[in-house]
């Protein structure tokens, strides 16, 4: 019966996310749900109040103390930059917003911080372990903006739970979500004539049904118990298996000759990825499952295959004009 605030409340997952607790029967339905993010929202579920302020805002105390919360589920962040989009606007939100969060909660009696972290946390590295987990350090890359912040994200909630205990922490670190209208980076990768590949990389992906996370996240406010979990589905399938799904062939390209093409196309606008991006293709986290069945209590309802399948008949609907 707790009171929630959840900021990205209007994107893709706040909106599932917001739209499900407020459809809990009572009894199981948190008393007040926020709804927080930058624009009005398009659907209004009934009994869901509504914030639309900057996570950078002075005024996330007020909304805070006002709605008098006392569960933060934390999703607001820059996941695929707009084309025009600076770095330096991109740190504001995702570090120093969430910093701002952060003492909100502390300053204003929140017991509860539900943090979207991701898997590129861990980092794109040639030594990551085969199968990474959560007591592993996070390497986010430097030179890969997303990475990077989740890392210093990751940093700070470390801070704050050595500093301020009394405010309970689940951070979940998600792997690559698939659901029937997921749209972002990875998804395009899937949708060209003939995927890329590197040359002596296998470049597999761990993924998870975004109606899991949800569940997940709904889980992480009520009764799940606080601590670092890796968010996927059982198993991976690599680059070569989802080309061979999709019923596409690959483009096999060697790492030098691959990083110098990108370094010319990007500059031109003809690809959407830069050469620092590299690693991102070719060293991918492989996130291990067992603490988050073992010790949250929850297990993911398809394998990471049957998640990609689930997207894949998905598109094919959509493109036959069934969906």
């Amino acid at each position: 019966m707790s009171r929630v605030l959840v900021t990205g409340g209007g994107g893709y997952l706040g909106s599932q996310l917001v739209a499900r607790l407020a459809a809990l029967p009572q009894g199981q339905r948190p008393t007040t749900i926020v709804s927080h993010d930058i624009r009005e929202p398009k659907v209004r579920p009934p009994g869901v109040a509504y914030a639309v302020a900057d996570i950078r805002s002075p005024d996330m105390a007020g909304i805070l103390v006002r709605h008098r919360i006392d569960t933060v589920v934390h999703l607001a962040s820059i996941v695929t930059p707009g084309k025009d989009s600076k770095r330096a606007f991109e740190y504001d939100v995702d570090v120093n917003g969430t910093r701002n969060v952060l003492e909100a909660c502390v300053h204003n009696g929140v017991k509860r911080i539900v943090v979207s972290s991701s898997g590129a946390a861990y980092g794109y590295h040639a030594d990551n372990a085969p199968w990474l987990t959560e007591d592993m350090p996070v390497r986010g890359n430097a030179v890969f903006a997303y990475s990077h912040h989740k890392r210093l994200v990751e940093e700070m909630l470390a801070d704050y739970r050595e500093k301020h205990p009394a405010l309970e922490q689940v951070v979940l670190r998600i792997g690559t979500i698939l659901g029937p209208t997921v749209h972002n980076q990875i998804t395009d990768m899937f949708e060209k004539p003939r995927l890329l590949t590197i040359r002596g990389s296998d470049s597999p992906f761990v993924f998870i049904w975004d109606q899991d996370v949800v569940g997940i996240i709904a889980r992480a406010i009520s009764d799940g118990p606080a601590g670092i979990y890796n968010v996927a589905g059982d198993g991976a399938l690599t680059i070569h298996e989802i080309a061979q799904r999709l019923g596409k062939k690959t483009l096999n390209l060697p790492a030098w000759l691959l990083q110098t093409a990108l370094r010319l196309l990007k500059p031109l606008g003809l690809t959407q990825y830069g050469p620092e991006q590299l690693d991102f293709l070719r060293y991918r986290p492989v996130l291990l499952n067992t603490k988050l069945k073992q010790v949250f209590g929850y297990t993911p309802t398809y394998t990471s295959a049957e998640v990609f399948e689930i997207y894949r008949q998905a598109r094919e609907q959509q493109r036959a004009g069934v969906l």
